[in-house]
């Protein structure tokens, strides 16, 4: 492909056989057409979307198993859309969003490489969404995402995100790796009237690689009168 260069690899879920095309690496930078340069995004930030982080791998593994019977499901941040892909796979009702430009063109391979047809797509702007877009986009009953506090700006942006989108009685779940934006984040849900519990994520990966982090899950609280 022209302007990066990428890989195959097998990743196992849960025991469940993942084909998943990514960058070949992180120092890739393509943007030809100043897509990326359009929406602000530096070329340092450029091909982070295309590995499967560790956080990634966390999520996806707890999508294996998690409820969703009659759930509307976002995925925020997504990435290669690891978790989308086990969900899409359980036949769940997920909503993949991103920012990136090459986002949905991956996503789109690796729905064909794993015979999986594709679910709804959107390119999400945390920062610049607006009243149209909301519409668009829509509430959800779960929403979740991984590894997505990287950047000073975004614990208010992702925040209001969320509640934007979040039906009434959602449930958020965010897997970090304990950077140091989380309590940003907290404090600003917690703001907007969503109660937190945290549970200290599995010391170790499927494949053995040690993991640092830990699951944030949010719920609508009554905000203090």
């Amino acid at each position: 492909m022209p302007g990066y260069q990428v890989k195959h690899e097998t990743i196992s879920i849960g025991g469940s056989a993942f084909h998943i095309r990514s960058l070949l690496d992180t120092q890739q930078y393509a943007d030809a057409l100043g897509a990326a340069e359009h929406i602000g995004m530096s070329a340092a930030s450029w091909p982070l979307f295309g590995q499967v982080w560790p956080s990634a791998r966390v999520l996806a593994l707890a999508m294996m198993t998690h409820n969703i019977v009659d759930k509307r499901i976002l995925e925020i941040g997504a990435g290669l859309a690891l978790a989308s892909l086990v969900l899409h796979r359980r036949s769940g009702c997920i909503t993949v969003t991103d920012w990136h430009p090459l986002t949905e063109s991956f996503l789109q391979e690796n729905l064909r490489l794993n015979g999986l047809a594709p679910p709804p797509y959107q390119a999400g702007n945390w920062e610049e969404e607006d009243a149209s877009d909301t519409q668009a986009l829509g509430l959800f009953d779960l929403i979740i995402g991984s590894d997505v506090l990287y950047e000073r700006q975004q614990p208010a942006q992702l925040a209001h995100f969320v509640h934007r989108h979040a039906a009434p009685g959602a449930e958020i779940l965010i897997v970090d790796p304990d950077r140091g934006n989380r309590a940003a984040f907290c404090r600003a849900m917690n703001a907007l009237g969503y109660g937190l519990h945290t549970l200290v994520a599995n010391k170790s990966l499927e494949t053995g690689e040690a993991y640092k982090g830990r699951f944030l899950s949010f719920a609508s609280t009554p905000l203090p009168s």
